[in-house]
């Protein structure tokens, strides 16, 4: 079976490395066109570092919809798979492949259509997520589904760590897709769109923490953001950033406003608009990220402090 593969970002690298290592024939990949970095430097893209050091034949298009129809007409996959690629593709490609173009999405389809699947099912306190095969439609994340395989979101799990577990099993499922289409046994299914949610990419923009909300809320956020972009919030005007924490039983000995400040000699906890919430690792601008402890030793955060603009 001679399959091209569509990806960009590191999630891709481990669904790629499967198919190679069961020994698919992966004729190509496409990935997406090289960043150029400070100083003229030019970065490649994961997939891309992955398929030159594989010696695997490496395509690139501003617009694969414009530029990449005759390239893939002679390359004649039998299938093509997606993953995380960040390109739409047209419908004149998605006819190509004789298999048709299975894409590897982040969570349980119809729920979490989007960009930041991984992200936003932490955000939203889900207990349980996993990948779904599916063959790709025009509509985003919309095509019928082939199989989905799930896992367990660990207590403290955060978005870099339930990264890591989705890509491999994203690699686990795919070849088993793969498997039920040589075998003749792959039946695809349509979603149900009435249960279906969309999420948009998330934001630097959007880490700015509400300190009215509650302090599971506020977790749950700062886990779907961490590693990227972090949630925050200002201190004496400087950004301040909530690198980990976590939610407490306690009672406060003072009285405070939301985003009011506890500190004890090694311990921080800050009021939100229900329970507590106690500050585990910090960085604050210009500064090196520290644990709490050490951050409180310079003297730079005090009880009755309030946190925000």
């Amino acid at each position: 079976m001679r399959i091209l593969f569509l990806g960009t970002p590191d999630f891709a690298i481990k669904a790629l490395d499967k198919l190679v290592s069961e020994g698919y024939d992966v004729v190509g990949v496409v990935t997406q066109p090289d960043k150029r970095r400070n100083r003229g430097e030019v970065s490649f893209s994961p997939v891309k570092e992955y398929a030159v050091n594989s010696d695997i034949r490496v395509y690139q298009y501003n617009s694969i919809r414009k530029e990449g129809v005759e390239d893939i007409k002679a390359i004649n996959p039998d299938v093509m798979i997606t993953c995380a690629f960040g390109q739409i593709i047209s419908q004149e490609i998605l006819d190509i492949p004789k298999y048709g173009v299975l894409n590897i999405h982040a969570s349980l389809l119809p729920k979490y259509r989007g960009s930041s699947p991984i992200q936003w099912c932490l955000i939203n306190g889900e207990k349980i997520t996993g990948v779904t095969i599916m063959k790709t439609a025009l509509a985003v994340d919309s095509g019928d589904i082939l199989l989905q395989k799930q896992l367990d979101i660990l207590p403290d799990e955060n978005a870099g760590q339930l990264f890591d577990r989705l890509a491999v099993l994203g690699g686990e499922a795919i070849v088993e897709a793969l498997k039920l289409i040589e075998s003749g046994n792959a039946v695809f299914a349509p979603q149900d769109e009435s249960k279906a949610t969309h999420y948009p990419m998330i934001s630097k923009e959007d880490g700015l923490i509400d300190w009215n909300l509650s302090a599971e809320d506020i977790f749950n956020k700062m886990r779907g953001f961490t590693p990227w972009p972090s949630v925050y919030t200002y201190l004496d005007g400087k950004l301040f950033k909530i690198l980990n924490c976590k939610v407490v039983d306690i009672d406060m000995p003072i009285q405070l406003p939301v985003g009011g400040v506890y500190a004890t000699k090694n311990c921080a906890y800050v009021k939100c608009g229900k329970d507590v919430l106690q500050l585990l690792q910090v960085q604050l601008e210009g500064k090196k990220a520290m644990d709490i402890s050490s951050f409180l030793a310079g003297g730079k955060l005090k009880s009755e402090t309030v946190l925000g603009k």
